[in-house]
């Protein structure tokens, strides 16, 4: 047995030859890869179908032109947009007077009343004035500016000017200026007009703003007291031209009735409110189409204008009225105007045609019952409203209409419809509740320290120089809006980097960035309508892009979420092969070690 055992032990050294060998350190033959090959073949193939994993998990994101919503917002910011305004001014029946000096004196004018503002929406001016003697010769000097159009010497006559109606005088203004609102930005005209002075008192006979682009002064001894007449040229080219007739500088975009996607539903509302005393209706699509369709169409390039209406009945007011005496009737006082509308009895939101993010706008008749008819509203100052109706800021107007009659109907009472006269009436009254929402003013006149101007209504609700006020304000308030809406979702998408970007929203960008590229360039060119109307889909599109749905927060996948996600599924199985492959590569290395070892020790033998 024991020598059994020497013979199979290798370190009994019995030939004198073979080196002592120890079991722990050493071994005799070299250690095989089968088993490494395959925990290794193992763990590769699971790496192998990591790239696999990623893109089955990847989010797609349509590339956003980063760079160019920054530059938008730069440009906006560090320079303000401003329109081309041309103002040519002509003096008739002036003899000794220099044009020179004349525009010289008008642009110091502006720049005092502008304080000579930059901001966005203003005017870039452009002044050229004529001086027409009592020879019918004419002095004049030119703006340098392609747009500039020569007035035609003569064509106005002094003691025949201003003669008839102010509304053929404003159309004879608009031939004799014709074209020159054609090329480059706008031209506005105020014709100063000395006549002979007749009854020997000097006095500004009239001083008119017409519905086009033109404005006309008439009086006599104007010579003598220039300087008044040009500060007058000059408040009417800044205060009304360029201002809309406002006290404030600006129109301010955010507070005008405009929906982010460039929309305005008009609901006309006709309420009856206890139709057991009398039921009324109205024929509303002739008065649609005969005084709305103008206001709509001379607004199309602000917003996209839609008409609706309905017939309510059962539609009690909030407020309450007190019986006066003196009046006999019954009474309502402006403080009772924020209990008046009746939100819980008066449906008027059932738009279907308007989506989420167009701005209705609510025109309410209201009929009063039996119980308190007539009513009327009371003003501050103790008069009865003209009108009897009141506005409410970004939300639309009310007008109480009185039956003439407050006798009420049988106890079964026919429908009775109000009268056209009637209607037009209420109408045109809407019409000056929406241009007060817009910031203008309802009445006809505008005051000043320099005097009255008396301004000639469009049958479309708003004049031409007030439409470019418009035009101006709401091209700013567009691209302000739509840059802040893109630097919104440029600064949401960076900092999200798994969340969905859909191509539709890549291209929503890149029309909206190239829609308010155009509405610069036309403005800059003095394209009124068209730069709004651009602006206008500018902002529609980057609202749509920022409110996509495939980008809201049930759409974000995080890496966390992804982790928590496939890590039950994955983790446990590659965690078990990562850890028998370094098992079984540690054990290889140990074991040819060994197998090395015994190499050496049986060299050195």
């Amino acid at each position: 047995m024991e020598e059994t055992s020497d013979r199979l032990n290798p370190t009994t050294d019995t030939s004198g030859v073979t080196p002592e060998f120890d079991p722990k350190t050493m071994r005799s033959t070299k250690p095989g890869l089968k088993r490494l090959f395959i925990t290794t073949s193992v763990l590769f193939s699971f790496l192998l179908g990591v790239p696999f994993l990623w893109k089955s998990v990847e989010i797609y994101r349509s590339p956003l032109p980063f760079h160019d919503i920054d530059s938008l917002s730069d440009q906006i910011e560090s320079t303000p947009l401003r329109f081309p305004c041309n103002l040519h001014a002509v003096f008739v029946g002036f003899e000794s007077k220099d044009p020179d000096n004349l525009r010289s004196q008008i642009q110091d004018g502006i720049n005092q009343l502008t304080h000579q503002s930059s901001q966005c929406g203003s005017c870039n001016v452009s002044i050229s004035v004529t001086v027409q003697n009592l020879a019918e010769q004419c002095l004049e000097t030119l703006a340098h500016n392609p747009s500039t159009c020569s007035y035609r010497c003569g064509v106005i006559i002094r003691n025949e000017f201003g003669v008839g109606l102010d509304d053929t005088v404003d159309e004879s203004l608009n031939d004799v200026f014709s074209g020159c609102s054609e090329n480059s930005g706008k031209t506005y005209s105020v014709v100063v007009v000395n006549k002979e002075n007749a009854n020997g008192e000097d006095e500004v006979i009239k001083a008119v703003v017409g519905k086009r682009r033109h404005a006309w002064v008439v009086g006599s001894g104007l010579e003598e007291r220039y300087g008044d007449i040009v500060a007058r040229v000059s408040e009417i080219f800044v205060k009304v031209f360029m201002n809309g007739g406002r006290d404030e500088e600006s129109i301010h975009g955010e507070f005008m009735p405009v929906g982010s996607d460039g929309k305005i539903v008009l609901s006309f509302s006709l309420l009856n409110s206890n139709p057991r005393d009398w039921v009324y209706d109205w024929d509303f699509q002739r008065i649609d189409d005969a005084l709305l369709a103008p206001v709509t169409k001379a607004l199309a390039p602000i917003a996209n204008i839609s008409v609706e209406s309905q017939v309510l009945y059962h539609t009690p007011k909030s407020s309450f009225s007190s019986w006066d005496e003196k009046l006999q009737s019954y009474i309502f006082r402006t403080s009772d105007l924020p209990f008046f509308v009746n939100s819980n009895e008066w449906h008027l939101d059932t738009s279907a045609g308007a989506s989420g993010r167009s701005k209705i706008l609510q025109f309410v008749v209201y009929i009063p019952s039996g119980k308190e008819c007539p009513l009327l509203l009371q003003l501050p100052n103790g008069e009865i409203s003209k009108t009897n109706g009141f506005i409410s800021p970004m939300w639309g107007g009310v007008i109480v209409w009185n039956p003439e009659s407050c006798d009420k109907d049988s106890e079964s009472p026919i429908r009775n419809t109000i009268s056209p006269q009637d209607l037009e009436q209420i109408v045109e009254i809407f019409l000056g509740q929406f241009r007060q929402l817009f910031g203008f003013k309802s009445e006809a006149i505008y005051t000043s320290g320099l005097g009255t101007y008396k301004i000639l209504p469009s049958e479309r609700g708003f004049t031409e120089w007030e439409l470019d006020v418009l035009s101006r304000k709401h091209t700013c308030f567009n691209l302000h809006s739509c840059s802040t809406t893109l630097g919104s979702l440029s600064r949401l998408v960076r900092s999200l980097p798994r969340m969905i970007i859909k191509d539709e929203i890549g291209e929503q960008v890149k029309y909206s960035l190239k829609a308010a590229k155009l509405a610069q360039s036309n403005a800059s060119l003095g394209g009124y309508s068209s730069s709004a109307s651009s602006s206008r889909e500018a902002r529609s599109l980057a609202e749509n892009a920022f409110f996509h749905p495939s980008i809201m927060s049930v759409s974000y996948f995080s890496y966390e979420h992804c982790f928590a996600v496939y890590s039950p599924f994955f983790l446990p199985v590659v965690g078990h092969i990562v850890l028998a492959a370094f098992r079984e590569w540690k054990r290889y290395r140990q074991e040819k070690a060994k197998y090395l070892t015994w190499l050496t020790r049986k060299k050195t033998a």
